[in-house]
């Protein structure tokens, strides 16, 4: 039989902080959701908005990583393989199932704190949106000499 190929690659927002539990053996393991927004045109021609939501699931010390740094609302990228599970349901009696990914390596997005990568926080002397302006030098037409560069 051939080999199947099975790889995700996600980014988006925790919808709640990480879960970190440890099984029977002592292993981490730690459960979050992926809100992954994305924008496609409707029937009638005007752009619509979506929302998917997607459990993960981090082991071991990658697992206790990401319980540790991120939290709601950060962003992340997480690279995973698809995995579903079935399970019966005690209280109902159903056959349960459920599709999740395992992720085998997580990104942190963003600066510390949530801040998608703006200034740093709340402690900034600037207004809130005003960014300085970027000033480019002129450094002319001539060659550059390698023997100039420091590495």
């Amino acid at each position: 039989m051939a080999r199947s190929f099975n790889q995700v690659i996600l980014m988006g927002n925790l919808t709640r902080d990480p879960e970190l539990r440890q099984t029977p053996n002592g292993t981490s393991v730690t459960s979050f959701s992926l809100a992954l927004n994305r924008s496609y045109k409707g029937a009638d021609g005007n752009w619509q908005e979506a929302t998917d939501y997607i459990d993960i699931v981090a082991w071991g010390p990658l697992g206790e990583r990401v319980a540790q740094y991120l939290s709601k609302g950060r962003p992340c990228l997480v690279n995973g393989r698809l995995q579903s599970r079935s399970w019966d349901d005690k209280e109902s009696g159903a056959k349960r199932s459920k599709v999740e990914v395992v992720a085998q390596d997580v990104t942190f997005l963003g600066g510390p704190g949530g801040d998608n990568g703006g200034e740093g926080g709340s402690a900034s002397s600037k207004p809130a949106g005003k960014k300085d302006d970027v000033v480019v030098e002129d450094i002319g037409d001539e060659p550059i000499n390698l023997d100039d560069i420091p590495f």
